[in-house]
């Protein structure tokens, strides 16, 4: 395949996209489904919390590990594992009759998806061996990457409009099955020469800490303070504090903690986190807000939806040729700010009105997010020495999905706590509230506020983070600018 024809090149990497755009989308197609599911499966607020990122967790927390697996074993091999059971688990998922059920073919599904991410960027190399050719096939990837977490919504508005929640899952079958028919003749094996040993106990450890403390914030959130959560916590906790002692200690860690010494690495993954999970809560939060509060059909709902995901999506494509211009430095600082202004439109919003609101925040974010789905990582690699650049491409992967997933889990347990405080104590969730049999006009104007109230709170609290985080990077990138060119494209990472 390092001999492949250029037409064989370029449907190699049509064939790729498939599993991208799928993962990407499924980070973010539950958003405006959780009515239903809610209506169907009647999920606690803590299940509801775990059914949008369960997913989320899966992915980021396997990432790592299975670069390792698909350089020891071979990436398309890996790849087609992966695409399998990522079609059995949304065939599971779709097909879900509680939200026990529901959760566990998600993380079945985000299991998969760690697979498919690291590997597909990796044949992109055997695809593409023309430096110029393989980096505007990575600007490609990037690109229906970021389009995936735009468009999940809207694909879902459609299909929920017409059908039964499950549709939104079962979409990726046909995916799933060109992708298995065409990747064993359009794609070639890719191992490491040298592949590192996997430590068990690292990939254990990172993900049960990552899980018991997600939980114990969230159950606090929606519930209230309890021994179980507590507990739950303390050992989360514990378990993260040894897993980050003995990546020090061992040969192969699966997080290079030392490339955190490096200041302009530290702002570009932090980078790559807190966009991700300021967009994927704010998303699921006002697809809540326009079809519970405002009262809007899931299509339209789906609609308010599609200014903000094209700006993301054309933001995304153009943001390379830009930053060339301007330098990857101004662009990311750029990002920060603008995100700041969006966040902040959608403090106006109303119990009544606020649609307006709504697509005019979306839009300006999206600006932000798409600069910043498209630079985290080309500075996370240039600010690295070669020799590590796997590593930083890895870790800017990680860093996005684990913000899609942390934003839902702690953005939206911080709404989950505001509705909890200020809304009528009748149910978990504003949903649930307004399902009550003979619930008072009274009660459901003070849920709904309640609901806006959380919305705001996690604006403004995401505004503040992007504003600091966009002031250090200010004063970091100006002294340290990361704006050289290589003469080999950086891996991305998204």
């Amino acid at each position: 395949m390092n001999n492949a024809s250029p037409v064989r090149a370029w449907l190699g990497l049509l064939v790729v996209l498939g599993p991208v755009l799928l993962v990407a989308m499924d980070g973010s197609v539950l958003f405006l489904a959780m009515p239903a599911i809610t209506g169907a499966l009647s999920p606690s607020a803590d299940q509801s919390l775990w059914i949008l990122d369960s997913y989320g967790f899966a992915v980021g927390s396997l990432l790592i590990a299975f670069g390792t697996i698909g350089d020891r074993y071979g990436r398309k091999r890996l790849l087609l594992i992966g695409a399998a059971m990522f079609g059995l688990g949304s065939v599971g998922a779709a097909f879900a009759t509680s939200p026990e059920s529901l959760i566990a073919f998600r993380v079945l599904m985000g299991v998969a998806g760690a697979t498919l991410l690291p590997s597909a960027l990796a044949v992109l190399g055997t695809l593409f061996t023309d430096p110029r050719r393989r980096a505007q096939a990575i600007g490609i990837f990037a690109a229906t990457f970021a389009a995936g977490f735009a468009i999940g919504p809207i694909v879902a508005g459609q299909l929920l409009s017409r059908f039964w929640w499950g549709s939104v899952l079962l979409i990726n079958v046909p995916v799933v099955l060109l992708f298995l028919m065409f990747a064993p003749i359009l794609l070639g094996e890719v191992r490491a020469t040298v592949a590192g040993r996997i430590d068990v106990a690292s990939v254990a450890t990172s993900a049960a800490g990552l899980l018991l403390a997600m939980y114990a914030v969230k159950y606090t959130a929606a519930e209230g303070i309890s021994t179980s959560a507590t507990g739950a916590g303390l050992v989360g906790a514990v378990l993260l504090g040894w897993f980050g002692r003995r990546q020090g200690r061992i040969a192969n860690p699966l997080i290079d903690f030392a490339l955190f010494r490096n200041r302009v690495f530290t702002i570009a993954i932090v980078t790559g986190f807190l966009p991700l999970a300021a967009w994927s809560a704010t998303a699921y939060l006002g697809g809540i807000y326009l079809q519970s509060v405002l009262d809007l059909t899931v299509t339209d709902a789906a609609l308010l939806a599609v200014p903000g995901a094209a700006v993301l999506t054309v933001t995304a494509v153009v943001t390379p040729a830009i930053a060339a211009r301007i330098g990857r430095s101004a662009a990311l600082v750029t990002a920060h700010f603008t995100i700041v202004a969006g966040l902040l439109l959608l403090l106006p919003t109303g119990t009544s009105t606020g649609a307006g609101w709504y697509i005019a925040a979306t839009a300006v974010a999206g600006i932000g997010y798409g600069i910043s789905f498209s630079v985290v990582a080309d500075i996370a690699v240039a600010a690295v020495p070669p020799e590590r650049a796997g590593s930083a491409a890895a870790l800017a992967e990680t860093g996005n999905e684990l913000g899609n997933a942390l934003g839902i889990a702690l953005f939206g347990s911080l709404a989950a706590l505001v509705f909890r405080i200020g809304g009528p104590d009748l149910a978990p969730t504003l949903g649930a509230t307004l399902d009550l049999p003979d619930l008072l006009p009274a009660a459901a104007a003070n849920a709904r506020s309640a609901f806006v109230d959380g919305l705001h709170v996690v604006a403004a609290a995401a505004a503040v983070l992007h504003a600091l985080l966009g002031l250090v990077a200010l004063r970091v990138l100006r002294s340290r600018p990361v704006d050289v060119e290589s003469t080999e494209p950086a891996p991305v990472g998204l």
